[in-house]
């Protein structure tokens, strides 16, 4: 197999065939790896097999393209000053119900896919609206000097029954999501500009409530630090929706999650950019829960949390592909908490973190690569491959932790984890990584392969883990290692900036 690089696309263009790259040079063994190569050589005394390295999405994920049948075009009439509308359009956001009737009659009864598209009329680029479904077959369309902004009014979020939304409680669940997709073959997609600029939905997580002085993020903070709960918004929730796509867009200022992807099949995120600040809490970029066939490629991902956060809650998830792609100042890229149902076949392969944001903020929890579960809710996570990572300026470089909260009754399992090719520089002081298995019965099992790290300091326990070009050698209770003879290089680190939005 010859290999020409894994590399990652650079953010004004990315058409196919003819990619501007920030390249991630790895070497031909590597590639090898990624496609599921890793060699060991059994005869080779003292040594130890590793496991069939992870395939990833079992679809040929290609770029995609956007609808070729627009069904309604929804024309801007607003201008926004600061982001914000008159005092009257945020009390009550004028584009919903334009927005929602157009969406609801063009849904498709079949397995057809057509385009709402919003499109701006001269210095008119704005949409205010508040929460709208997209239903199936319906991809809603932004044009590239088009910002859908979120309202500011929490009554418009609320569902009935629930803790007020814009509040904190002891419990949450008070609120919609701004945007709920409904159906199979829907998307959320944006054009792109040949000066890069692209649709962008902008969730203003950082600008007070309507009517109130508090803002969505304080809210959080304000959550955190009464051990309580907040009632904010996510921005996109997708549920059983099979085949969505995001495409081309960018997802800016959300007051929680980015996108939730729950319990469906077929999921591509190609060329997003979200970007949202390192000290917004609970912002996590793309979770996909209870997902098969995944792939997340292309993209720059900035944000409070988690910047991939994979979970097998109630339903398992497999078949996941996080490639090409980018992250400042998130929580890293993650599988867990919730893993009770079962993740397997994930590769993780040509990604960057960097544990700062682009405004400098440092995350409040900055990870590379992470396992998580406990007692709590653990379960199988099996089969899951890293290669040619790079990652900088963070604390923890590598995590595997089974002991993530404090509790019992359902037992983490973490099992064939190779990690080939991966390379940390400037990490902050103190830094170290996490491998710590469920107790002797349950050792973590992951393979290190090609393994620079700039700081080896590690807390290890139970744990099963072979050893080939590594500088991370971890002992400890119950840790054993062995020699695997693989293949593959350290990876060649380039850390792109953030693209100007």
């Amino acid at each position: 197999m010859q290999h020409k690089g894994i590399t990652a696309d650079a953010p004004n263009r990315h058409r196919r065939g003819k990619f501007t790259r920030a390249r991630i040079a790895l070497g031909t063994a590597l590639a090898t790896a990624a496609a599921g190569g890793v060699i060991v050589a059994a005869h080779a005394s003292g040594t130890t097999s590793a496991p069939a390295s992870a395939t990833g999405d079992s679809r040929n994920v290609q770029q995609p393209s956007t609808p070729k049948t627009v069904c309604r075009t929804l024309v801007s009439g607003l201008t926004m000053t600061g982001r914000k509308a008159g005092s009257t359009q945020e009390a009550a956001p004028p584009d919903t119900g334009r927005i929602q009737q157009a969406l609801n009659a063009c849904a498709q009864s079949g397995s057809g896919q057509v385009a709402v598209k919003l499109t701006a009329s001269g210095t008119r680029t704005a949409f205010l609206t508040g929460p709208i479904t997209v239903p199936k077959g319906v991809v809603l369309l932004l044009d590239s000097p088009v910002t859908l902004y979120g309202s500011r009014n929490p009554a418009d979020y609320q569902i009935s029954g629930k803790p007020a939304c814009g509040t904190v409680a002891s419990s949450s669940g008070g609120c919609k999501p701004l945007i709920t997709v409904s159906g199979a073959n829907a998307g959320v997609e944006g054009i792109r500009a040949a000066g890069g600029g692209q649709g962008r939905i902008d969730g203003r997580g950082d600008m007070a409530l309507y009517g109130k002085s508090t803002t969505w993020w304080a809210l959080a903070t304000q959550a955190k630090n009464q051990k309580a709960n907040q009632n904010n918004p996510r921005m996109i929730q997708a549920v059983k929706s099979d085949n969505f796509t995001l495409y081309d867009i960018d997802l800016v200022n959300a007051p929680n999650f980015h996108v939730s992807y729950q319990n469906g099949t077929g999921f591509t995120a190609w060329g997003v950019r979200i970007k949202t600040p390192a000290t917004a809490r609970n912002t996590d970029g793309i979770d996909p829960s209870g997902a098969t066939d995944v792939t997340i490629a292309n993209s720059y991902i900035m944000d409070g949390d988690d910047g991939i956060a994979i979970k097998g809650g109630s339903a398992p998830s497999k078949n996941i592909t996080v490639r090409n792609s980018h992250f400042y100042g998130t929580h890293g890229i993650s599988i867990g908490s919730e893993t009770a149902a079962g993740v397997s076949n994930v590769l993780v392969t040509g990604n960057t973190v960097t544990g700062t944001d682009a405004n400098g903020n440092a995350s409040g929890s900055s990870v590379g690569l992470r396992i998580k579960s406990s007692g709590v809710n653990g379960g199988p996570v099996t089969k899951v491959t890293y290669t040619g990572t790079c990652i900088t300026k963070v604390k923890q470089p590598l995590v595997f932790d089974t002991h993530y909260a404090s509790g019992s009754g359902s037992t983490p399992s973490f099992t064939g984890i190779v990690v080939n090719g991966v390379k940390a520089t400037a990490s902050v002081s103190g830094a170290k990584s996490v491998i710590s298995g469920y107790d002797s019965g349950h050792p973590v099992g992951l393979t290190l392969l090609n393994v620079s790290l700039d700081t080896n300091t590690t807390t290890a326990e139970y744990a099963k883990v072979g050893l080939s070009n590594s500088t991370l050698k971890p002992s400890g209770t119950g840790v054993t290692t062995s020699s695997v003879s693989g293949s593959g290089t350290v990876p060649t680190c380039t850390f792109p900036a953030f693209p100007a939005l």
